[in-house]
């Protein structure tokens, strides 16, 4: 049904068509039997789908990425789809409108998206007013970053307070410290920098009565050493897994013309092209871990097939956001049908 749509929903910029399908979303999710016949369409239970990670249940190993619900406006009607966790953010301290527009697009040809968004957002508390209400059964991951405005040097602070307000209402965090799109934020991956932030939010956490997973979520643009620092950093100072991999800057996987490509301009590209750098990237977390390190598996998951791969590769979960753009919520359920069939006939590496 979606690939019937798609076309129309194409024909328009993708951030309006975004906020066509959140107020749909909300509509649905506002009625009952509506409600109820989507989460039956698309949810998919089987005691063989269910994960540990990070000491947190999931009902299934298919979230959303961050992204889709900056705002912590969709979570609910979200949850309609058969996700099993929400990501949302990436929330900063105070409310920003983020980089000028248009700042989303879409490359057909090649199955990507760029973006360039800017950690666009309300800011926190708005994000924690929203989260105060009744949820569903889902999981959810709360994505913190930094205002654009706040020096590198300054960063721990406004992790430091996201982390702190977010900390009663989400289940566990992702410190994202590798978004191309917000000036100078990757300097935030060399080990001082991100040191300092980690300490500030891991010191936090040890304050707190009940204790929540931390993650760090990372740039396909590094090398194998400078990750295997981070890998280091992450034993050493007890962050609980990895989110592998965020958007890149490079555009090498593009079969679109140079021309088009440099229109297109600077951004976050995600998508297809970024399949084999995310399997390969969790594979070499896996054998430089020994598997003990959790990752969850992110990046370029368009089909079943995919994220089978990307769970092979080490991942516990998966996240997908490009691949829910082009392929539409069914492809929570083909991902999960497909893991209960390759658990029944073949077994799961993880």
């Amino acid at each position: 049904m979606y690939r019937f749509f798609r076309p129309l929903f194409f024909a328009f910029p993708p951030e309006a068509i975004h906020g066509l399908v959140a107020g749909w979303l909300r509509f649905v999710y506002c009625i009952p039997p509506l409600r109820a016949l989507v989460r039956g369409m698309f949810g998919v239970k089987h005691p063989a789908l269910e994960r540990e990670f990070c000491g947190l249940k999931f009902s299934n190993p298919v979230g959303l990425a961050a992204g889709f619900d900056k705002n912590a406006k969709l979570y609910r009607a979200l949850s309609t789809l058969g996700f099993s966790f929400i990501e949302i953010g990436t929330v900063t301290p105070k409310g920003q409108p983020g980089n000028p527009k248009p700042r989303l697009f879409r490359i057909v040809q090649d199955g990507a998206l760029i973006n360039r968004m800017g950690f666009n957002n309300k800011g926190v508390e708005a994000a924690v007013e929203r989260l105060k209400r009744k949820r569903p059964d889902i999981v959810i991951g709360g994505n913190i970053g930094k205002n654009t405005a706040t020096p590198n040097d300054d960063a721990p602070t406004d992790y430091l307070e996201c982390f702190r307000k977010l900390y009663p209402y989400v289940d566990y965090f992702t410190v994202n410290v590798s978004c191309p799109n917000v000036a100078n934020l990757s300097e935030l991956q060399n080990i001082s920098s991100l040191t300092g932030i980690l300490t500030a939010v891991l010191t936090e956490r040890d304050r707190q009565e009940f204790r929540k997973p931390v993650l760090v979520k990372i740039s396909p643009d590094i090398s194998f050493v400078h990750l295997d620092e981070i890998l280091e950093i992450v034993r050493k100072m007890g962050v609980d897994g990895i989110v592998a991999i965020n958007t890149t800057t490079k555009r090498s996987e593009l079969t679109i013309d140079r021309e088009q490509v440099e229109r297109l301009g600077k951004g976050g590209l995600s998508g297809k092209p970024l399949t084999w750098k995310a399997l390969e990237t969790v594979n070499y977390i896996r054998q430089r871990t020994k598997g003990r390190l959790p990752v969850m598996g992110a990046g370029g998951i368009m089909t079943a097939e995919d994220a089978i791969n990307m769970i092979n590769a080490g991942a516990t979960l998966v996240q997908v956001y490009s691949g829910f753009i082009y392929e539409g919520p069914s492809l929570v359920k083909k991902i999960n049908r497909a893991i209960l069939k390759h658990t029944d006939h073949k077994g799961v590496t993880s």
